[in-house]
């Protein structure tokens, strides 16, 4: 009899042990994903402006302030479609921001090197994950390698890249294997 009442208490603990994991991955923060994104030109480029949403998880946050620094790539790729349903590839590249947070200056360096300017810095950590997530002003390609009147498809997507760390660092940043993300591929199409 009392065998049976402990293997009854085995089994109600595992359920409820699956349980809660089950209801924590599904009410968890939401997936990471690519916004508000705009197609433009200028007189000589194809520009996009975008945002990724949700990027930034606890996690993430907490590993940032513990000195973790945060690198996010951001694939941009651009088909011609054409009639035979083979894509003519225009523009396939991949571009890489960091965030690092400088505990004894108590600032925030977000390095963009895209972007050809000087590293952002500020105090803000809200300003830094904008700064961070926000693209703007992307060029995509030259207007040249478009042809007019033609369908095209742009593709999107953001992915935090992974952190190595020295193996005596892993026990101190054990988190560091929970904060992850990767959007799906954002397609938006046009006809230029």
């Amino acid at each position: 009899m009392r065998m049976f009442c402990k293997e009854k208490r085995i089994i109600f603990i595992f359920i409820m042990t699956v349980s809660f994991v089950f209801c924590t991955n599904l009410f968890a923060s939401e997936k990471a994903v690519i916004a508000n994104v705009q197609l433009t030109n200028t007189r000589d480029d194809l520009i996009t402006y975008f945002k990724v949403e949700n990027a930034f998880t606890d996690k993430i946050c907490e590993a940032v302030l513990k000195g973790v620094p945060a690198s996010f790539s951001f694939y941009i790729k651009l088909d011609q479609v054409t009639k035979n349903l083979m894509n003519n590839e225009v523009e396939d590249y991949k571009m890489t921001s960091t965030l690092k947070y400088n505990a004894l200056k108590k600032e925030f360096l977000v390095s963009r090197p895209w972007k050809n300017e000087k590293p952002f810095i500020t105090d803000s950590f809200e300003e830094a994950k904008k700064i961070m997530t926000g693209i703007d002003n992307l060029e995509v390609t030259k207007l040249t390698n478009l042809v007019k009147g033609e369908q095209y498809k742009l593709k999107l997507k953001a992915k935090l890249d992974k952190v190595t760390l020295p193996w005596y660092l892993h026990y101190i940043f054990f988190f560091v294997a929970f904060w992850d993300f990767e959007t799906d591929w954002h397609i938006t199409k046009f006809t230029y």
